[in-house]
């Protein structure tokens, strides 16, 4: 850059500012490419409840029930995404229904990996569509529907709290 008489004049005219648009753009992919993804909800605290909320651009409503606290999540997209938390403060269940499929990432958290090769067995298995059910150590994964209606729940049974049924899980 040059100074001329209290002005700034620029070098090297439109390939510069082409230039630096790139490398902004560049660094901006970076900059998301590295930053932490919102932590998921199941297996995961309120941290990552409000981290998915934010994540789904969605409201939230939060229900005590018995020992543990529902979190209603209401997506921008129209899809609900019912987070249990125990009393210790821990995500031991999620449940969703709506138009869309949640982001089961973000949804099965640190269990997303044994989601997806139960998920991958039981595809090999069978082919069309067809009601998911997946009966893990550790794991219970219930889902089904159509375009613009899905529902679905996943928990793990040992975290349950005392008196509560699988059924509640709404």
């Amino acid at each position: 850059m040059l100074q001329r008489k209290g002005k700034f004049k620029l070098s090297g005219g439109v390939g510069a500012v082409a230039g630096l648009s790139l490398s902004i753009f560049v660094l901006s992919i970076i900059v998301l490419w590295c930053a932490p993804a919102a932590k998921a909800a199941l297996g995961g605290d309120i941290a990552s409840i409000l981290a998915d909320q934010g994540q789904m651009q969605g409201s939230r409503r939060a229900t005590k029930v018995n020992s543990y606290t529902v979190h209603a999540i209401q997506a921008a997209n129209g899809t609900v995404v019912n987070e249990y938390e125990s009393a210790e403060g821990n995500v031991f269940a999620v449940a969703w229904h709506g138009p869309f499929l949640p982001d089961m990432r973000q949804v099965m958290g640190s269990y997303y990996d044994q989601y997806a090769q139960a998920r991958q067995a039981q595809n090999e298995l069978r082919r069309g569509r067809h009601p998911i059910v997946i009966s893990e150590p550790g794991l219970i994964v219930l889902m089904g529907g159509h375009p613009h209606s899905f529902v679905g729940k996943a928990y793990v049974p040992g975290k349950l709290p005392q008196g509560m049924r699988a059924e509640d899980i709404q």
